[in-house]
């Protein structure tokens, strides 16, 4: 899975804090992943958190890349 900095994830299991929507902050041999609704970030191993994604969004990447 091609998952890199910026990239938006929609999780099948949801954050305690009730969204499911999580910004990459680092990828490698896990990953760095900061809760959009609660703003908490985390840390998590690589093959753990591609076994939970629903969709990637990659919007915020772009957006990131043009400024």
């Amino acid at each position: 899975m091609d998952i890199k900095k910026g990239d938006l994830l929609t999780m099948k299991k949801k954050h305690p804090c009730g969204s499911d929507k999580m910004l990459v902050l680092r990828s490698g041999m896990d990953f760095k992943l900061r809760c959009e609704g609660c703003g908490r970030e985390f840390m998590i191993i690589r093959s753990k958190a591609e076994k939970n994604v629903r969709a990637v969004d990659r919007t915020k990447r772009e957006e990131q890349t043009e400024e």
